[in-house]
């Protein structure tokens, strides 16, 4: 049995994909992948990832600006990204990668969470869910997303938290993305939050070219790789396949604002 996948989250305008573009989305179609959405982490992202959408129908794009690389936004980073989704790109479909983290030295916090309330006002404003980044800070985070209370809400990408913290992003509205931890058996908690929350809560994504899955540690990941994601989610679930697959897929076409 084929199933149809989306991976919600694939760094395409990074190599090994840049360049290798045609190919690299035909990998992905082989394995059921039929669209990818690409999250810009910066300004200077922003015009590639929107080509890029615009030269391949099954790619779409996000524009934000990543906590990990903080010290490069600006008020004026907001500005140009206010500027963009003012012009309405059409295959534009959600603000991200935006988000909070604690891993990095340095983090200036203070600015990241100054970013991320301009983002959230920007998503509100023009009706288009987030992808959100959060290491360390989930509830720092369900805090700012509380306070925004958007509309179409978002997806908190790469979830590794408690199931109390997935539990209370999905009251807030948010979907969760499964990535390609849980194909690591000893990422045990990830696993059983996975495993536990409900299937109307859950994405798929694989990061690519980051966070490469188990048995692949060392090569890049890549987006077809959302299959392998998909079946170890089968093993940890007692839903079908198909019913997993579905849900999966239809979940990612109602927050994204996607035809069927």
């Amino acid at each position: 049995m084929s199933f149809r996948f989306i991976d919600t989250h694939c760094h395409f305008d990074f190599p090994p994909f840049k360049g290798d573009e045609t190919q690299s989305i035909a990998r992905a179609a082989a394995a059921g992948v039929e669209r990818i959405i690409v999250p810009a982490i910066g300004e200077g992202y922003f015009p590639w990832v929107m080509e890029l959408a615009r030269q391949h129908s099954a790619l779409y794009a996000a524009l934000g600006l990543h906590p990990i690389v903080i010290e490069e936004h600006t008020q004026a980073s907001v500005e140009r990204l206010e500027e963009v989704l003012t012009t309405r790109p059409k295959k534009v479909v959600a603000i991200g990668e935006t988000g909070l983290d604690l891993y990095r030295d340095n983090p200036q916090f203070a600015h990241q969470e100054a970013m991320l309330d301009a983002q959230l006002k920007l998503a509100k404003r023009f009706d288009l869910p987030m992808i959100l980044h959060s290491r360390r800070t989930h509830d720092k985070l369900a805090m700012h997303l509380k306070r925004h209370d958007l509309p179409r809400t978002g997806v908190v990408h790469g979830f590794a938290g408690s199931l109390q913290q997935a539990e209370r992003f999905i009251a807030l509205g948010y979907k969760i993305g499964v990535g390609g931890t849980i194909t690591y058996p000893r990422a045990s908690k990830t696993r059983d939050v996975m495993a536990r929350l409900p299937l109307s809560a859950l994405l798929l994504e694989t990061d690519a070219p980051d966070m490469p899955l188990n048995g692949f540690q060392g090569q890049p990941n890549r987006p077809e790789q959302a299959a392998r994601v998909f079946a170890s989610l089968c093993e940890l679930r007692c839903e079908p396949a198909d019913v997993i697959a579905d849900a999966l897929y239809h979940n990612t076409l109602a927050l994204f604002g996607f035809a069927d």
